[in-house]
């Protein structure tokens, strides 16, 4: 009985420190947000867990506008108030 309470108490010892790990890498509910300055438009880039899925436009003298993904592609936005409209995503180069 008395190895059996010095095993699981080395059991609960070992893997403490891998459920702290684990607590500390798990996604977060928030999302990650980087504003920038582009011209007379500010952008911002909402994230979660390092996937862009929305990008807010403020023109400096208009109303602002989201693009958000179309499909699960990298570069494929539409805006969320005029879905027909189509945004341009051409490569001009690539290395």
């Amino acid at each position: 009985m008395r190895t059996v309470n010095r095993l699981l108490l080395l059991g609960l010892l070992a893997t403490a420190p891998l459920a702290a790990f684990a607590a500390d890498e798990a996604p977060s509910a928030d999302p990650d947000v980087t504003i920038r300055q582009e011209g007379d438009k500010t952008i911002q880039e909402y994230r979660q867990n390092g996937f862009l899925y929305a990008i807010k436009v403020t023109p400096k003298g208009g109303k602002p506008y989201f693009l958000v993904r179309a499909d699960g592609t990298d570069a494929n936005f539409i805006r969320s108030d005029q879905p027909d409209m189509l945004i341009p995503s051409w490569k001009i180069f690539e290395w």
